[in-house]
């Protein structure tokens, strides 16, 4: 059995499980694939490939090239990259392994708290050898907007209310009723906008929330509001966010997430003072790795005792 580990940019996949208990074949990819035709390319003649998330797609047009490929594995049980009918069409199964969104809650405190306190500024200012740069602000009675009252968002909406903010959520589905169980008020999407000091988006990318918030959405929002992306890039139209941040419509934009990934060296969101910018490290936490990669040879040994586990479709 040949396996693939894709997109392992850190080269710590081999570490967090026992990949040697297979008795298989095992190739590391660190690099991500430029297009169909070179993942088609990498992966010809491998069974089995542990796809990390959505990092990787496997459109239709992929799968269908992909004639070995027996088992896909995909970290977390959701991956909207893959093409569920199209690999069980190829006689391809799909597996997923456990996931916890504790580490994504984490992560998106960790950017509301370095652009309320401009520590991005502050980090650089003291280590070339320079002081204070700027002056921030408390969240204390502050209004916190989450778009999205799932796990993630409900969990952020918690934290938010240790802080002493006052929690605002809307979602297409959110009832009054739900919103209350977890400290939150429900509000229109317009309400939302225009009353968040913070607002922090927790919803999956679909047709739906795709382009979610674009230019009129951006301004509605407080000149001195803050977004926070911690789910998908395209929920956010990128076009608009750069032209609202150039403008001071918003004051700052805190990022994990992006329409292109890894994000080109040259994207001008990163010539931004205003972008504080992390690179989709809202799940890379060492416990969460140990979940994926130990899960993924799980899966593996059991599709090769006939008796595959957490498929998905």
């Amino acid at each position: 059995m040949k396996i693939a580990i894709l997109d392992d940019y850190q080269q710590v996949a081999l570490t967090f499980a026992d990949w040697d208990s297979l008795g298989a074949e095992v190739r590391v990819f660190t690099r991500p694939f430029t297009g169909p035709d070179e993942v088609v390319a990498g992966l010809a003649g491998f069974d089995v490939v542990v796809a990390m998330r959505e990092r990787t797609r496997f459109p239709a047009e992929v799968l269908d090239r992909l004639p070995d490929l027996k088992l896909l594995v995909s970290t977390g049980l959701r991956n909207a990259a893959i093409d569920l009918a199209a690999a069980e069409r190829n006689g391809a199964a799909v597996s997923g392994t456990g996931y916890d969104g504790r580490s994504t809650v984490e992560l998106t405190w960790a950017l509301i708290l370095a652009a309320a306190r401009n520590l991005p500024a502050e980090f650089r200012s003291t280590r070339e050898g320079g002081w204070q740069v700027g002056v921030g602000t408390t969240l204390q009675g502050k209004t916190l907007g989450v778009l999205g009252l799932g796990d993630v968002g409900s969990a952020v909406a918690r934290i938010g209310q240790a802080f002493g903010m006052k929690i605002l959520a809307w979602s297409r589905s959110l009832t009054p009723e739900r919103a209350t169980a977890h400290g939150a008020t429900a509000v229109t999407r317009e309400e939302l906008l225009e009353r968040a000091d913070v607002l922090s988006i927790h919803v999956v990318l679909s047709r739906q929330t795709r382009g979610l918030i674009g230019a009129g959405e951006l301004a509605r929002m407080k000149p001195s509001a803050l977004l926070v992306n911690t789910s998908r890039g395209p929920i956010v139209d990128e076009a608009a966010l750069l032209d609202a941040l150039r403008r001071k419509v918003i004051a700052a934009a805190a990022l994990d997430v992006f329409d292109l990934e890894p994000l080109p060296a040259d994207h001008p969101l990163r010539g931004l003072d205003n972008a504080i910018l992390t690179p989709h490290i809202g799940y890379v936490a060492k416990e969460l790795y140990t979940t994926f990669y130990r899960d993924a040879v799980e899966d593996i040994a059991a599709f090769q005792a006939g008796e595959p586990i957490r498929l998905m479709g």
